[in-house]
């Protein structure tokens, strides 16, 4: 059973877990006045597991879920929402992430959990059947909602290469935050040139340099680690989906058979310069799927719409139309 709760007023002399909080609103209120946006916050409360979640929600008409990867949450999908303005896009914080409240990832298996979490939030949200898009771990979470629960899916759009078959490897930064050294990574001060060269490595150094990252999105993304604890929630969960030696845990990643399986229309974008995965590996793996279709962004990086807002969603947009 699951219940909405609407987001709670501002409190003055708030204790100091609401005042980080507010701090972090008020970063991202920048980055979607940036984007001329004008979202609603909700939270919805989840019985199993007991957890609760924040969906920020942009526009109207056909409902869209969007699942994040480790980038980011909210608005770091703004250059790509304020392109789709026929869709009721709805913006989760994985369990743990931004302002949503953490899980126990090793009390049940990860691909299960991943799907029935998302079910229930459709529930919360009395959604019956949505479009679901995810980005890089976000794409295996959108991935098993549609194995596990295929009536509550209608498409599949997965933006940027991810964890989805064991061929496509664990990303370095990943492989480190697992590690013993992951524990000094989540909790060093959040740093802009760090943050910069991070952007760098996963393909959009071309972006940064044109500005088309604005910097209301450093500055949001820094706020994000400063305030919130995310990215320690997400070493746990990195920790229960990879092993520092050996890479991706079992279940994590799909087997053919389980691809091969998935009824759901499922598009992949894909940045030519991402480093997760590569072209020849994706065009296997959606190969594998009944509906599923490969489209590249020439030169975008992991998070492709950062670099191609407008293509990314011709893309989606002509996908939900059919």
């Amino acid at each position: 059973m699951t219940n909405v709760v609407s987001t709670a007023p501002t409190v003055t002399s708030a204790p100091p877990a609401v005042a980080a909080a507010e701090r972090y609103r008020a970063a991202e209120r920048k980055l979607w006045d940036h984007y001329g946006l004008r979202p609603t916050e909700r939270f919805v409360e989840l019985r199993s597991p007991a957890v609760r979640l924040r969906v920020v929600e942009v526009g109207s008409g056909s409902p869209v879920l969007f699942v994040p990867g480790t980038g980011g949450t909210g608005p770091y999908w703004g250059a790509l929402v304020r392109e789709l303005p026929g869709c009721r896009c709805l913006m989760l914080d994985r369990p743990g992430w931004g302002l949503s409240s953490p899980i126990d990832y090793t009390a049940g298996g990860y691909a299960h959990t991943a799907a029935d979490v998302l079910c229930a939030v459709l529930d919360a949200l009395e959604l019956e059947r949505v479009a679901v898009v995810g980005a890089s771990i976000g794409d295996v979470w959108a991935l098993r909602l549609a194995a596990r629960h295929p009536e509550r899916v209608a498409s599949v759009a997965l933006l940027g290469g991810g964890p989805i078959v064991a061929e496509a490897g664990t990303p370095t930064i990943i492989r480190l935050i697992a590690s013993p050294l992951g524990a000094i990574i989540v909790r060093l001060p959040a740093n802009a040139g760090r943050l910069r060269g991070m952007l760098r490595q996963v393909g959009h150094g071309e972006s940064l340099d044109a500005g088309r990252i604005p910097a209301e999105y450093i500055d949001w993304r820094l706020a994000f680690e400063r305030e919130t604890d995310s990215m320690r929630n997400e070493r746990d969960m990195v920790r229960a989906i990879v092993s520092a030696r050996s890479g991706l845990r079992r279940g994590l990643p799909f087997e053919e058979s389980e691809l091969a399986a998935i009824e759901a229309s499922t598009l992949m974008v894909y940045g030519t310069r991402d480093p997760v995965g590569s072209t020849e590996i994706w065009s296997r793996t959606l190969g594998l799927l009944p509906r599923g279709e490969l489209r590249l962004i020439d030169g975008a990086g992991h998070m492709p719409w950062l670099d191609d807002p407008s293509g990314v969603a011709g893309h989606i947009s002509r996908f939900l139309a059919t």
